[in-house]
C-alpha cells in the first residue's frame, strides 16, 4: 500500500476519504457509460464525424463541460466510442456464440448473432461497424485504425471458425476458408444495408438462408446448421 495518505475536502485522511474517492470514481464510471450509451448510438446514425461534444451533449442531456471533461477531445470521444461499440458487438456476437462448439455450429451461432443483432437495432444505424467504416475508412489516423482492428478481428474470428470446421470434417477439405468466411460476412453486411434502406426485416431471412445455403454447398451437415433455420 502506498505511503502516501488521501485528504479529503476537510483536509482529513483516513477511510473516508478513500471511500470518497471511491465514490466519486464510481460516479464517474457510471456517467461515463451513460455517455457513450448515446455516443455509440449517435455515430450509428451520424457517423464518427458527425459525433461531437455539442451534439452529444443534447442527445445525453449532459453538460458539454463534462463530457470535455471525461474525454479531453473529439478523438478521444471517438476512439471511447468505437471501444463501448466493440464491447457490446463482442458480448452479443462473439460470446453468445462460445457456448456453441467450435466449427459449423459456431460459425452459424456468430452468423445468427450478427443478424440479430442488426435487425434487433442495438444501434438505430444497424451495425456500429459498418456505419462507421465508410465513415473513417479514407481518413488515415488512430480512429481509423480502432475501426480497422474490430472489423480485422471479426472477419479473423470467423475464418477461424471456419478452419476448425473443416479440420473437424464438418466442411469440405477442398473449402476456401477466407473465401467462404468473405462470403457469409458479405451476406450479413448486406442484410443490415438494405434492412436500413428498405425498412424492411425481410432482407436478415433471405441472408439466413443464402448463408445455410452456403454452407450446406460447403458440406455442412443440416443438423448443423439449426442456428440458421426460419
Amino acid at each position: 500500500m502506498s505511503d502516501v495518505a488521501i485528504e479529503d475536502p476537510a483536509g482529513q485522511t483516513g477511510p473516508g476519504a478513500a471511500a470518497a474517492a471511491d465514490g466519486r470514481r464510481v460516479r464517474g464510471d457510471a456517467s461515463r457509460r451513460t455517455v457513450l450509451d448515446s455516443a455509440t448510438d449517435l455515430a450509428s446514425v451520424d457517423g464518427l464525424d458527425g459525433l461531437t461534444i455539442g451534439r452529444l451533449a443534447a442527445a445525453s442531456g449532459r453538460g458539454k463541460s463534462s463530457i470535455a471533461t471525461l474525454f479531453q477531445s473529439k478523438e478521444g470521444l471517438q476512439l471511447a466510442t468505437v471501444a463501448a461499440a466493440r464491447d457490446v458487438f463482442t458480448a452479443l456476437i462473439v460470446e453468445r456464440a462460445r457456448t456453441a462448439p467450435r466449427g459449423v455450429r459456431r460459425v452459424s451461432a456468430l452468423l445468427r448473432n450478427a443478424l440479430d443483432y442488426s435487425r434487433d437495432r442495438v444501434f438505430t444505424g444497424g451495425c456500429f461497424f459498418a456505419a462507421t467504416a465508410a465513415d473513417v475508412d479514407s481518413k488515415p489516423g488512430p480512429v481509423r485504425d480502432a475501426v480497422r482492428t474490430a472489423l480485422v478481428d471479426w472477419y479473423g474470428y470467423v475464418e477461424a471458425q471456419v478452419r476448425h470446421a473443416i479440420a473437424a470434417g464438418e466442411l469440405a477439405a477442398a473449402t476456401d476458408p477466407e473465401l467462404l468466411a468473405f462470403e457469409l460476412v458479405a451476406l450479413n453486411e448486406e442484410a443490415n444495408s438494405r434492412s436500413l434502406l428498405m425498412q424492411d426485416e425481410r432482407p436478415y431471412a433471405l441472408a439466413a438462408r443464402a448463408m445455410r445455403a452456403r454452407l450446406r454447398a460447403a458440406g455442412a451437415a443440416p443438423g448443423l446448421l439449426t442456428a440458421l433455420d426460419a
